[in-house]
Parts: C-alpha cells; structure tokens; sequence
C-alpha cells in the first residue's frame, strides 16, 4: 500500500504516463472496495473545480469509495506520505475552492450515499443513521414515503450531502427553533464529534451519521409577506422567532431583500408564489424606498387536519405582523414539494446556463445590533439594484447552537443570516466577476471597519492571521484539535488554514 501511493506523486511524465496505465494495480494494492481515477481521468472529471467556479486545482486522482473503511485505507496511507493531502467532496458545491486538493487526493463521497440507511431508536428518539455520503434530498424522500418521518432541521437546497453540511452547520428557516443542522445529530466520542461538527472537514471526514427524526407533516401552508420598513420587517421576524412553542409561531421563518421596481429578477416579479398572483406596487405606501422587504414564513400541517382549523392558525399569527396590507402572498403545497422548492430554481438556473456560471456568494453572520446599519450601507446603497439573485436575511438564535462546535456565530443571542446569492449572466468575463468579488470584500471590510460583530459563514481566508481573528479566542483550541487529530494537516488542504506538514527529516 506503500509504494503505490509513493507512486501518486510522478517524478516525470514517463512515470506520470505509467501510472495512468496501472490504476487497476494501484487499487488493488490499496485494497479498496472502490475505484479511482488516475491522472488523465481524475482531472477531466469535477473535482477539479466547484460551484463557485472561481478556482481550479487539478487532483492527482479521485478515490470512490465504496464506505468508510476504504476512506480509512486512504487517509492513512496519505499520513504516510511526504506531503500528500486528501478532501473530502460531497456534491461539489463549495463556493472557494474548500473541496479540492490541489495535487493531492480528493475522496469523493457520493459513491457512499446508499452504503448505509436505517432507522433506530435510542432512548426514545428516532434516528436515521446514514451515510455521510447521501444526499438531503434522497434522504427526505426515503424517510418521508418509507417511514413518514423527517429530519427536523433542514438547508434551503437539498442536493447536499449530509457530511458536507454537517462539516459547515446546516441552516435554514427551521434552526431558529431546532438549530442547525450540526444541534440535531448524536454522538459517541464527544471531543472529535464536536470539533468535526462546523469543523471545515479540518479533523475528519464524516462517513455516518445518526441524525434526529421527527413525523413528517403532509402539508405546508407557504407565504410571503411584504414589508416596506426595515425595522416592521426585522420586528416580525424577531417576534416569530422568539416565540416559544409550536403552534405560537410559523414553523419556517426566512426572509430577504428585493428591489422596489418591476425588474423580473430583482424586483417585484420574484415574490408570488403562484403564477396566478400579481404584485400590485399600487398597495406600497408613498414612503417606500429603493428596497423592500419580504418575510417568508410556512406552517405544517397534516391531510386529517381542517382547513378551517389551518385558516384560523394562519390568521391569529397573521394579526400580530405589520406587513403591508393586500401584499400577502399564500400557497398550500406538500411537505417535500416545500423543502424542494430551490430545485426549481436550479432547474430553471440550469436551463439559461447561469447554473454552471461563476458564483461570487457571500454568506455572513451578522449581529442584530448591526443589522440596521448594514442595511442602510449594504443594502440600501450598495446592493440598492439588486444582484441578479437572492439577497437572503433572516434571524436566528445564539442559544439553540453549541459552543463545542466549530462553527463561529456572533455574540447576540439574535443574529442574522445575510446571504447574498449572486447568479451572474452566462459568460459573463472575468473582470466583471473580480468586481463582484472585490464587492464582497468591500463590503466585509465595512464589517470590520465599523466594529461589527460579525462572522463569515463558509469562511475563506488566505492568511493565518486572518483565521485567527475569525475564531477569536477559539483559535487555540481549533489549531490544538488540528495538532490531535491531523497532525501532518493532511486533510481539506482547499480551505487554506494549515499547510501540510512534510514526513521529511
């Protein structure tokens, strides 16, 4: 096992063009169950670039596994290299470049999806364990026809594999009650667990996990609700995400940013649900500025439940916001249809090309004390046209995540997602998409230069420095973790935190 992996790093293009024949040897003498691509196979693939579509390292070769023991048989072959690196991809859709390993190896994690589904029980709760390798989508399915059960937390996009989003946090219009993703799964060795958990894929790839189920609704009443002031929009949304019990609130609070102007992407046209409902800018008050304000929030229910009963669930909460009246848009739709609902927008990204077109996101955490200022600067004058996608903002709670964690969130118990989703036209050059990158900067910058208290979500540095104010005071403990259990740093090289530490004397 050895010797074939010495042999991943090429002296020479004569060595180089003898491996690509020998993969068939290669994996056999690493006893893997799986497959790899090699040289010419591994860099034609995907794993060399991902949704950001702003970076490119070509892999030495790409490892499918067939479960964990193989993802095993490879990380600790690599430690035994002179400076050979390993990441974990799932389904590719990191923004900077974090998946890939330039020059070294990347374990692609969807050939395990199916390695492992079952339900269990333990003290109570049901569980599903399955593979880090699965996707959310194909879990919700199987645990919604097969069992009537569902995972409590969610993400807004679903074709991510659950070991990638545990790795980062998980979050979406459910965390405000059940927090993310990472607060609703089990565990045995607590201190890898916790530090795996947000932990960037720094000190373990996540081959199973045991995530918390709860009965599945059959229905969601989905709505949306117009705002023309920032501070009615943040008010709502703070009072529904305060509430206590089930049934006090929505079950889903989300919301975001549109512009006031008829543009079909950016304005007006992006809020109905249903092609049958019109956004009369007529019901706007005189006093409207540039942007408005969208509040989306969703309440499940079940088939044997009376609509009469939903109606007046709706309305009790409905008569406690300040939304504009008569820009109130509602749609009944099935519990699964709801948590898809990103997948036709990908469909339709997909259809015009802007799916496979650079993606220059930013995603923040950022205070509630904060958040007015940022939306008079960022919003209101910056981003004041738009950005050709979502601009998603909504609150969430400090106390539903944990601090053993290693994901890093404001100091507020109430603090804001701010996701600025960027999807620009197909083709569009790369100065053009610098621009957009150095926007984001800008406008972290105005983060730092304002005091805010603020963290980026899907953190990208380049430098240590950098990193260490990203974790505070937690640093310490992140790089001694790094020291525990990657000492070499051999493991997701992309997120440019550790360098590989050679074998060499």
């Amino acid at each position: 096992m050895i010797a074939c992996l010495g042999r991943f790093v090429p002296e020479n293009d004569v060595e180089s063009r003898a491996e690509n024949d020998d993969v068939s040897t290669i994996c056999k003498s690493l006893g893997l169950k799986g497959s790899i691509d090699f040289g010419v196979g591994a860099t034609n693939g995907s794993a060399d670039k991902d949704f950001g579509g702003m970076y490119s390292y070509k892999p030495l070769a790409v490892i499918r596994p067939s479960g964990a023991d193989d993802v095993a048989v490879v990380i600790k072959a690599a430690h035994l290299q002179s400076n050979l690196t390993v990441a974990a991809r799932g389904n590719g859709h990191s923004i900077n470049g974090q998946a890939m390993a330039d020059r070294g190896l990347v374990i692609d994690m969807g050939s395990t999806g199916d390695s492992h589904f079952e339900i269990v029980k333990v003290k109570g709760s049901t569980y599903l364990d399955v593979s880090g390798g699965a996707l959310w989508e194909d879990v919700l399915k199987r645990c919604v026809e097969d069992f009537g059960l569902a995972p409590r937390s969610w993400t807004d996009y679903l074709r991510l594999t659950v070991g990638g989003t545990l790795s980062n946090a998980g979050v979406s219009g459910q965390a405000f009650r059940y927090g993310p993703q990472i607060s609703n799964v089990a565990h045995r060795q607590p201190e890898l667990f916790f530090n795996v958990l947000g932990g960037l894929g720094q000190f373990g790839i996540i081959t199973r996990a045991r995530v918390l189920l709860q009965s599945a609704p059959d229905k969601v009443r989905w709505i949306r609700l117009v705002y023309a002031e920032f501070d009615e929009f943040t008010r709502d949304a703070e009072l529904l995400v305060s509430l206590k019990e089930e049934r006090e609130s929505f079950d889903y609070v989300e919301g975001f940013v549109f512009v006031n102007s008829d543009d079909t992407v950016n304005g007006w046209p992006s809020v109905p649900l249903d092609p049958a409902q019109v956004f009369d800018p007529a019901h706007l008050p005189q006093t409207a500025g540039s942007v408005l304000y969208c509040l989306e929030v969703a309440l499940h229910y079940n088939n044997s439940d009376p609509r009469s009963a939903v109606d007046a669930v709706v309305d009790r909460l409905l008569e406690r916001l300040g939304f504009v009246s008569k820009l109130n848009f509602p749609v009944d739709v099935s519990y699964v249809d709801f948590l898809l609902r990103v997948k036709l927008v990908e469909e339709h990204a997909r259809a015009n090309g802007m799916w496979d077109s650079p993606h220059p996101w930013l995603n923040m955490f950022v205070s509630k004390s904060n958040l007015a200022e940022f939306n008079r600067a960022v919003f209101n004058e910056i981003l004041k046209d738009g950005i050709n996608g979502p601009m998603l903002v909504y609150p969430l709670l400090r106390s539903k995540w944990d601090d053993r964690t290693s994901v890093m969130v404001p100091e507020e118990e109430i603090f804001y997602l701010v996701a600025l989703l960027r999807f620009p036209p197909p083709h569009e050059d790369g100065a053009s998409i610098k621009k957009l990158v150095d926007q984001n900067r800008g406008i972290v910058q105005y983060c730092k230069d304002r005091g805010f208290d603020f963290k980026l979500f899907f953190p990208h540095y380049k430098s240590e420095e950098e990193w260490k104010c990203h974790f505070g005071d937690r640093w310490t403990r992140f790089r001694d973790s790094k020291k525990a259990f990657d000492p070499k740093h051999i493991l997701a090289p992309g997120q440019k935190i550790f360098s590989r530490i050679s074998n060499e004397p």
